[in-house]
């Protein structure tokens, strides 16, 4: 191919004129340079002459040709930083989901404890000894309801033994093992437990029958019993002592009395075993059965004639 058919060839001229002024234009520099770092021998100025015009010229040059690195600094700068807010916001992230883990534990452990005080300050006038155990499974149908409990007969828990929430009454053991024990409770339908009115003192039978709130039956009198009453166990028949927390009396939509459960108020997890079989163990029988008498008026000895 002929020198004058190359595509570059309308180019070359131009190019060879701007090479030839960039090697002018350093020389130039160079020049400039050079007379600038001579000593004056002027000792009245800090600066020569060169040494202003220099400054002067380069001041400009310096500034335009340190942009590039100062853009490049400033780039270097702003990735570091992107990167960096990026591992922050990760690792933010990391101790906030930590943080949420936590506060779920801490809430968790503050009901436990709130429920095992409640349990604790559970009392009885005259005192009936109690043990505390856990839920463990729970057995439910149409009709059956029940919990087994991890407290059996090395606690001393015996059938007919009343087992309380810390809400209220759950319902009464009805078989017991070694070491567990089964509770059926208020809504089962085998279950039949003497009640009272705390309002009128009015007697009533609360059966369960399988739903959410047993029946009040067997009540006495038109008026025994409102919206709201506070039922307690009414301790007939010695099966039970008097005065447990059951619930509060509705009315339902069929015109029945039904009893909403005060151990519905939270989840039945931990249990008190009330270690009652009758009333004779309240009390001290040996001086019921035999009293002490107070003293007798004194006697007067009759006058002798």
């Amino acid at each position: 191919m002929a020198l004058r058919d190359n595509p570059f060839g309308e180019v070359r001229l131009p190019l060879l004129l701007m090479a030839a002024t960039s090697v002018v234009v350093a020389a130039l520099v160079a020049l400039i340079l050079l007379f600038a770092d001579r000593r004056e021998t002027v000792q009245t100025q800090a600066y020569g002459v060169t040494r202003q015009v220099t400054d002067k010229v380069s001041a400009p040059v310096g500034a335009v040709l340190s942009l590039p690195i100062r853009w490049a600094g400033d780039g270097a700068n702003f990735v570091g930083g992107y990167f960096f807010a990026v591992s922050e916001n990760r690792r933010l992230k990391a101790e906030l989901r930590d943080a949420a883990r936590w506060r779920e534990s801490a809430v968790a452990l503050a009901d436990t404890n709130r429920r095992y005080k409640a349990l604790l300050g559970l009392s009885f006038e005259p005192p009936v000894p109690m043990v505390t155990g856990q839920a463990i499974s729970d057995a439910r149908g149409p009709f059956a309801n029940s919990r087994l409990v991890n407290a059996g007969q090395a606690k001393g828990v015996r059938i007919g033994n009343p087992v309380m929430s810390e809400n209220g009454l759950v319902g009464r053991i009805v078989g017991v093992t070694e070491s567990a024990s089964r509770v059926l409770l208020l809504t089962d339908a085998a279950s039949r437990t003497p009640v009272m009115i705390e309002r009128t003192n009015a007697r009533a039978i609360l059966l369960g029958d399988g739903g959410d709130n047993p029946k009040l039956a067997y009540l006495r009198g038109s008026e025994a019993v409102a919206q709201n009453d506070r039922i307690l166990t009414s301790g007939d028949g010695g099966l039970l002592p008097r005065g447990l927390p059951v619930g509060r009396a509705v009315k339902s939509l069929d015109g029945t009395w039904r009893v909403v459960l005060s151990s519905d108020a939270g989840p039945i997890d931990y249990v008190r075993v009330l270690l009652f079989q009758d009333f004779g163990q309240l009390v001290n029988t040996d001086k019921l059965d035999h009293p002490s008498l107070p003293p007798g008026p004194p006697t007067v000895s009759a006058p002798s004639p």
